[in-house]
Parts: structure tokens; sequence; C-alpha cells
């Protein structure tokens, strides 16, 4: 089966083309540099972007992939979360060209995509869903966090979310109030990496709550407030990295510890994580150690999968047809606020 996968939902414009589990393409066109002047993704010129670059990017991921829409069996689009207008345009261009070439159309939940990409790694990409075990996913990806009990393949169920701000939320915000470029997370984690992180000692919020809930907002609350009662701080460049890394060992640690508990409560073997935040070095290092310490299997997201990319849409959307679904209405509409059940 061969799939073109389209993914809008923010500031990443992707086409992947799919075969057999295996990504032929997965082309990105990201929108940082654009972004970055107005310090956050600015909705309208997301939307604007992606109508300029979806038609190229499209077109090369079927070059690298050496085929034609005429040889497609099937399309898929992120359907939701996402900014309405932005995942409007994915969206509707995957089911103008499955009716035309009269083929199957599958919406894709952006947040399922990430759940089972971590079983896709490998020189060409491939899925290995047959190394599947059951697990507790962490899923850290922009404005969201969750922890996902995953009982087999296309079967699971949310354990916890986030009731405020976001892991990915809070890096970029404190990344602001520190004067650091949009998105802060990636560039905290490079200042962070020469930091001491027992320097100064933050919240690690709802860390000894018994539910598997995240809450970032009251971090980075407490951060603005130190900053504004020692403003001079900025001056000195070894303390920003320490303020960073400092930071980020707050986030980690609760991030890594409610994975945990949620892992040895529940019995499963393996954890996962996935998502923009498994980009961040001092997370994979931790939730390495700590699964080792417990005899946990880690299965972290390939990085060029980690952010928005259409090639873990293009797997699902696979795997969804192989496992008998009939796919989606190409009169589907746009779902921004989409949840994982």
């Amino acid at each position: 089966m061969t799939i073109l996968a389209l993914e809008t939902s923010c500031d990443e414009t992707s086409a992947a083309v799919v075969r057999d589990g295996c990504v032929l393409s997965n082309i990105v066109s990201s929108q940082i540099k654009l972004h970055s002047e107005y310090g956050g993704v600015v909705p309208e010129l997301a939307t604007r972007e992606h109508l300029k670059n979806l038609p190229p990017v499209t077109e090369s991921a079927l070059h690298e992939a050496k085929l034609r829409a005429a040889d497609l069996d099937a399309m898929a689009a992120t359907q939701g979360p996402g900014l309405p207008a932005a995942l409007m345009v994915g969206l509707k261009a995957a089911q103008s060209m499955a009716f035309a070439l009269g083929k199957p159309f599958v919406g894709i939940n952006h947040h399922e995509a990430h759940l089972y990409s971590p079983w896709i790694w490998g020189e060409p990409l491939q899925a290995h869903f047959e190394e599947f075990q059951p697990n507790v996913s962490l899923i850290v990806s922009g404005g969201h966090t969750l922890l996902v009990h995953v009982e087999a393949v296309l079967r699971h169920h949310v354990l916890g979310s986030t009731i405020d701000d976001a892991a990915g939320e809070c890096f970029d915000k404190v990344g602001k109030l520190i004067g650091l470029p949009y998105p802060g997370g990636p560039q905290m984690d490079r200042l962070a990496e020469g930091g001491h992180e027992k320097r100064f000692d933050f919240p690690r919020p709802k860390l000894r709550d018994p539910d598997d809930d995240f809450s970032f907002s009251g971090l980075k609350t407490s951060v603005r407030y130190f900053l504004r009662d020692n403003p001079d701080l900025l001056d000195d460049t070894q303390t920003v990295r320490d303020l960073c890394a400092s930071v980020q060992a707050a986030i980690v640690e609760v991030l890594v510890a409610k994975t945990m508990r949620a892992a040895e409560r529940l019995n499963v073997r393996c954890v996962t994580a996935s998502g923009g935040v498994t980009a961040n070095r001092a997370l994979r290092l931790h939730l390495a150690s700590a699964c080792e310490s417990r005899g946990f299997t880690l299965r972290v997201a390939d990085r060029s999968l980690c952010t928005d990319n259409a090639a873990m849409i293009g797997v699902l959307a696979e795997r969804k047809l192989l496992e008998g679904s009939a796919g989606s209405s190409l009169d589907a509409d746009i779902a921004p606020g989409l949840a994982l059940t």
C-alpha cells in the first residue's frame, strides 16, 4: 500500500510517502525563521505559508519517492488538533486529491501519530509494529503533555494530561522571559548543557500528586517573579546557563517521575516518548537512566520524527487501513480541539 500524507497542523509544512511501513520520503518545510520575529506562531502567517509551501513540498515528496500521483493507493492528513486555518490547508488538499484520484482518505489525530512514532526507526525509516510491547507513553508536543497507557496497537487510553501550561509551553515562555529567540525550548537546552542545574531551586509542580496530570504554569510564574526580583542576573552569561539548567531540571524531573510511577503502577515493561520536547537532551538522558534502573525498555521517537512531520501521519494511516478501517469521509471537517481517545 502506498500513501501520501500531509501535515499542516501548526508551523511546519510536511508531505511524506509511505509504502508498506517504509518511509520513502519525508519533506518538512519549517517556518521558525518567519515566526521568530514575533516571538511565537502567528496563525495567519502560518496558514499563508502552508498555502505557498504545500504544492512544492508535496511535489518534492513524490519526486524523492520516485512516484506519481497515479501510483498512490490512499491519501492521509492531520485532522486535528492544531490551528484551524492551518489544518484546513492540508486536510482539504488531501481530500481533494483523494476525490480526484478515486482513492480512500484517512484523517489522523496528530497526537495519536506521535503516540506510535517511537515504533518507526532505521535507515530508511521503517515501522516496526511487530516489535510492539504494551507501554506507558509520554507525549510532550508543543502545547500538550500527555501520559497514555497503550495496551495494543491502536488500543490506548489517556492517563493524564496538561491542566494549564504544557512542558513545551513552559520552556518557550521561560525562554522568552530570559530574552532567548523563539522557540525558547531548543535554546534553553543548548545553554543548559553548560549550566549548573542545582544553583536555583524552582518548584516541581504536581511531582508528588497521585494523579497523572501535569501543570507547569506555576513553574513559569515562579521564574517570572524570580527574574523580577533579581533583574541583574541576566547580565551574566554563566548565570543564564545556570538558570536554564535549573528550570530544565525541574521540568524533566516531573516528566520522568510521573512517567515511571505510571509504568510501575500499570506493571508494563516498556516506556515510550515522543513529541517535540523529546528532542531535549536532558529528558532523553534521564528517561534512559530511569528506565535502565527499573529494567524497562525505552523507545524514544527518532529525532527526525519528534517535531511535526507527515511520515508519522502516513505510517499510522496505513496501519489503520490494514487493520480494516474504512477511512474518513471526503466531507470530514477539521477538528482543532480533537482529543486523543
